[in-house]
């Protein structure tokens, strides 16, 4: 088999891989047999698809496969009846029905109607684990990351993310969790939300590791907020999410040159921008505009229009986007939107009151001791490079950019801020 095919495969697997395990999840319970069985049935995609041919249902299969795995598995276990007390008080009562050798749930060959992942997706922001948790253990399941990519990513080691990872299964072991309605899904609205915008922002800008993008994150983030907005189709804040998402990705095909480097917005080809995807964007903005009050996506994907309606970036209406940020400073404590606030005053009011704000910033954060006061401080860093290198002082703005390249985890931004502070030595 060609490698053309071998790349479709591999891309089914991947990408069915959270579903399947999403529906063993929702029937069983259980997350460590279920990723085991999972994981079983990509091995065996892996070797029968090249000489068998995909089958016609690909989802299907691996259901089917995985299932019987995990029900073989069920049967041999010396604890098998304790397991199976504990699946039946655990889920239910018409979800744990062992399904024929032969048969798939629901039928041969035929994957749910419904996507599991979205059921994953919401039984990860159980509210009984915390935020760090419920990122930790989506990013897990549902992005298919490796435990030592999640720690990457914040800043941890990877045995203390392997045990954060470890209790959030055991907190949502004793879920009842049948598919999520509008109501259920309506519940744990804003821990969705916040989870699918932090696994968007990892696809679209990799925390650590050699690439700066991580496009199958990024595509499964507007994936799953798609599949949200279908069950809340009015909810603004969902809308909103849909909107940042779309117009953040439509400038990907820009934010990096031949060789992985990286082009910041003000320097970008915006021929290259995604038009068609900008378009979708602006309409979902502005639809979210008027599904009631403002929130923070709303407000954020406002802003993101703003930037891509602008043809060069010279023609970006900074006034409007400064207008934007004093509206979202006050309903967020969100550092980004601080910082991001920073620059649209340097671009309105000049570079130095824009240091200014930097600097109230940074005596705002305290010098912390943290992974995440650090990771904001090397942003703290890159922003005043940038700002002192527009107001005309080159070798503070070299000694910033150093200082952010030596705190990030990110090769292609450590290269770009290396870059430019070797420039400015030119």
């Amino acid at each position: 088999m060609d490698g053309t095919t071998d790349d479709v495969i591999e891309d089914l697997v991947r990408r069915h891989a959270p579903q399947v395990l999403g529906a063993l999840v929702r029937r069983y319970g259980h997350f460590d047999p279920a990723e085991d069985a999972v994981q079983e049935a990509l091995i065996a995609a892996a070797g029968q698809w090249p000489r068998d041919g995909i089958p016609d249902n690909p989802r299907g299969w691996l259901i089917r496969v995985a299932s019987r795995r995990l029900t073989d598995r069920l049967r041999s276990d010396e604890a098998r009846r304790r397991r199976e007390n504990t699946a039946a008080a655990l889920t239910p009562a018409d979800a744990f029905v062992t399904p024929p050798p032969d048969a798939a749930p629901g039928g041969p060959d035929r994957a749910p109607s419904e996507d599991d992942t979205l059921t994953l997706l919401v039984l990860c922001c159980h509210p009984a684990l915390s935020s760090a948790a419920q990122i930790a253990l989506t990013l897990r399941a549902v992005g298919g990351l490796t435990t030592a990519e999640i720690a990457r990513a914040h800043l941890v080691p990877e045995a203390t993310m392997a045990q954060r990872i470890s209790r959030a299964k055991r907190a949502v072991r004793g879920t009842r969790f049948p598919r999520p309605n509008a109501r259920e899904l309506d519940r744990r609205l804003g821990a969705v939300l916040q989870v699918l915008y932090l696994i968007f922002n990892e696809g679209y800008t990799a925390t650590a590791g050699p690439d700066l993008l991580r496009t199958d994150l990024a595509r499964e983030a507007i994936r799953l907020t798609r599949a949200v907005r279908r069950l809340l189709p009015h909810e603004g804040r969902v809308t909103g999410l849909l909107a940042l998402m779309v117009l953040t990705q439509a400038r990907a095909p820009a934010r990096t040159g031949a060789d992985g480097a990286l082009i910041p917005l003000d320097e970008q080809d915006r021929a290259l921008w995604d038009r068609t995807a900008v378009a979708e964007g602006i309409v979902l903005a502005e639809e979210a505009l008027s599904q009631g009050p403002a929130g923070d996506y709303q407000l954020q994907a406002a802003i993101a229009a703003l930037h891509d309606e602008a043809e060069r970036a010279e023609d970006t209406d900074w006034p409007q986007i400064l207008a934007l940020y004093d509206l979202l400073v006050r309903r967020t404590p969100d550092p980004a939107a601080a910082l991001g606030r920073a620059v649209a005053v340097a671009m309105v009011h000049g570079p130095r009151a824009g240091l200014a704000e930097v600097d109230a910033l940074e005596e705002a954060a305290g010098a912390g001791g943290t992974a995440e006061a650090a990771a904001r401080h090397y942003r703290l860093d890159a922003v005043r490079a940038h700002l002192l290198e527009r107001a005309g002082d080159p070798a503070a703005a070299r000694t910033a950019y150093r200082a952010a390249a030596d705190a990030t985890l990110s090769e292609p931004e450590a290269r770009y801020l290396r870059r430019r502070a070797d420039e400015l030595d030119g």
